[in-house]
């Protein structure tokens, strides 16, 4: 008999231990906003009654994670918590090396202070905030080329994460290995809408790679979604368990930069991985300058052991399986209602496309800032803008600002941490805010930083 399938999304655990929520009024929520230049980062998380900002160490962790917490061991030098966590990224990533860092952009600085040099070009999908910034402080250029699709949000291509061959391939070609000394990949593309990038064009990258003498390094955050993905949409792939797929989706890289806050369902932590002998031995002299040991890099050996034990749990395909339902669920109540998300849902986060949803707010009055804004006031829900504000370019020759390439808000899913009922509320909301959009007008910047703007930056209403 064929196992049926039912309609309801049911969690594959038991809640522990609660944590109470601070109900607000919308009185409330409109001085607390002001308070923090209208920008999101700025308030307190007590502030928040659903907080969707990231996905990122906002997981809510497993017993045998908090069981393995008990076990750290925290000797400053070969703890044997470190040997467990090395042992589980070596079982599943497959590279000869394993430093660990205390979070991902620490993994990016190290791995990009020994192999980059200014004048050079890293070429991505899509490069993340932290990513971008790491590389660009070096004076290289980080370029993007994800294909065609992962710009258009309405686009239900399966792979919309998929890195452009073709112009990869022209690149290597112009500017070869001395000036492109590494290539990189995000998995799941983030900025472009949580997309996956498939197992072909992985395969595809690598062989490039190989062919030009370029190291392949991924940014393997969500690597298990990713791979899930694969398992889903990609033909050939749908009887093979997703350790297996991430398994062979990450030995085809060199090397990967990796946040265990993500897909290591850790509240702390990461990574660098390479299979370069005389680069590994760099990243561990630097790793020492800034970041600890090289068998601690940053962490405590509970955190360590967290990770580890986090690592296996994340490819559990009932975990996956209400991992990606979740989102989709979300993503489902708001198309329902008329909200233009970016299409298909991805793995971690809906991506409303703000640009279309306030079409009469133009780019310079940043439209997604406007939207989150408003989503908070409306139902104490903190999102994250992902478009002018965090991406948006200055151009060098005129001075004048250059919009990114679409308008979106991401309402990222912490793992582990919401129910249904939860999801419910945001759709609610959200779907109330949606229903007055030509109510709501654009906002200036009246305060930045040089770099990262958004986290910091202060907005006044137009």
């Amino acid at each position: 008999m064929t196992e049926p399938r039912y309609r309801t999304i049911i969690e594959p655990h038991r809640v522990k231990v609660v944590e109470p929520i601070r109900m607000t009024t919308r009185a409330e929520r409109e001085t607390l906003l002001r308070d923090a230049g209208l920008n999101l980062f700025g308030l307190r998380s007590d502030d928040v009654m659903i907080d969707l900002l990231t996905d990122s160490g906002t997981a809510a962790m497993s017993a045998e994670q908090w069981a393995g917490i008990m076990r750290g061991d925290e000797s400053y030098a070969g703890s044997p918590s470190f040997f467990r966590f090395e042992k589980a990224v070596k079982d599943i990533f497959g590279y000869r090396h394993v430093i660990p860092t205390h979070q991902g952009r620490a993994a990016e600085r190290i791995l990009f202070g020994c192999a980059l040099r200014p004048g050079q070009v890293v070429p991505s999908n899509n490069h993340f905030d932290t990513t971008r910034a790491n590389i660009e402080a070096l004076g290289v250029e980080a370029l993007d080329l994800v294909i065609a699709e992962g710009r258009r949000p309405a686009s239900t291509h399966p792979f919309k994460g998929n890195l452009d061959l073709v112009q990869l391939e022209a690149l290597l070609r112009a500017r070869g290995r001395e000036d492109v000394p590494l290539v990189m990949l995000t998995l799941t593309n983030n900025s472009g809408g949580g997309q996956p990038a498939s197992l072909e064009n992985i395969r595809g990258i690598a062989a490039l790679c190989r062919r030009h003498a370029v190291p392949f390094y991924l940014d393997a955050c969500r690597f298990a979604e990713n791979a899930f993905f694969i398992k889903l949409r990609e033909p050939g792939q749908a009887d093979r368990p997703p350790i297996e797929i991430a398994r062979e989706m990450l030995r085809l890289a060199d090397g990967c930069t990796m946040s265990a806050k993500k897909d290591g369902l850790a509240n702390t932590g990461g990574f660098i991985g390479t299979n370069d002998d005389a680069l590994a031995q760099r990243m561990r002299n630097l790793s020492i300058l800034t970041e600890g040991f090289p068998t601690y890099g940053g962490l405590a050996g509970r955190d360590l052991e967290a990770i580890a034990q986090g690592l296996y749990e994340v490819l559990d395909e009932s975990y996956l399986t209400y991992r990606l339902r979740s989102t989709a669920y979300l993503g489902d109540g708001l198309r329902a209602a008329g909200v233009p998300i970016v299409e298909p849902p991805g793995g971690h986060a809906i991506y409303i496309d703000a640009g279309a949803l306030l079409a009469h707010i133009p780019p310079a009055e940043y439209p997604g800032q406007a939207l989150a804004c408003e989503i908070y006031l409306a139902g104490g829900i903190r999102s994250c803008e992902i478009g002018s504000v965090m991406l948006g370019r200055v151009d060098a020759a005129s001075g004048r600002e250059q919009p990114a390439a679409m308008e979106l808000v991401r309402l990222a899913l912490p793992r582990r941490v919401y129910t249904q009922s939860h999801v419910d509320y945001v759709i609610e909301v959200i779907t109330s805010v949606a229903a007055r959009k030509d109510e709501l007008r654009g906002v200036t910047i009246i305060e930045q930083p040089p770099a990262l703007r958004h986290f910091t930056a202060r907005f006044a209403r137009r």
